[in-house]
């Protein structure tokens, strides 16, 4: 017959046995979530849009399995291990919407903490530059400008708030990071539309000169 002590040391090792049980499954699916959207951004770049969507349909489901399966344990749920993954994620939803359905995604949508949220749309600003920068390259730089536009709304909407990082948890150095990467675009975006511009005008004056009479 077990003694009371032996009996409460049972009950605390089941209870610790659950915890970092799920804890263990949890973090496995953390590497999911983060390889999936990633890569769901990755195939957006590429004009991959079917398979963007279905990579984030499976980070998606990552996610909520991890939720699923820390929600008898608030503790470890909210320790910081699921920051990344919702962080990743939320990037992802953002950075497909604005780019594949000209839209932003609201918080409720997305399904993260608002936190995770934030930081996924200051981490989106320089997917979107990089977007840019390849529309710049494919000679397309016009249409650069709405997704500049979706840039500046962004940085706008991060530096409108004045809460402590304790609360934000980094909004304010996102913010800093997307001034930065909205100006160096701004003028890189300037720049080739001008180039371009210039380029049509000469091919027509080219064309008026060389026109046979």
């Amino acid at each position: 017959m077990k003694t009371p002590i032996e009996e409460l040391a049972e009950e605390i090792s089941a209870s610790f046995e659950a915890k970092d049980r799920a804890r263990e499954e949890a973090l496995a699916l953390t590497r999911v979530v983060v390889r999936r959207s990633g890569a769901a951004i990755r195939s957006v770049h590429r004009g991959e849009i079917d398979k963007a969507r279905d990579l984030i349909c499976q980070a998606g489901e990552a996610l909520a399995e991890i939720l699923d399966l820390l929600k008898e344990h608030p503790d470890v749920r909210y320790s910081g291990l699921v920051d990344g993954a919702e962080q990743e994620y939320a990037e992802a939803r953002i950075v497909f919407s604005i780019i594949a359905e000209a839209r932003m995604p609201a918080p409720g949508e997305v399904g993260v903490e608002m936190t995770g949220y934030v930081a996924g749309l200051g981490d989106a600003v320089g997917e979107l530059r990089r977007h840019i920068l390849d529309l710049i390259r494919q000679g397309r730089p016009e249409e650069g400008e709405v997704h500049l536009e979706a840039m500046e709304e962004i940085y706008h909407l991060l530096i409108s708030f004045d809460y402590p990082d304790a609360v934000t948890k980094g909004m304010r150095r996102k913010g800093d990071v997307a001034r930065s990467l909205l100006d160096r675009t701004r003028g890189d975006l300037t720049n080739a539309i001008g180039q371009k511009r210039l380029e049509v005008q000469l091919r027509e004056i080219e064309e008026r000169i060389y026109r046979p009479p």
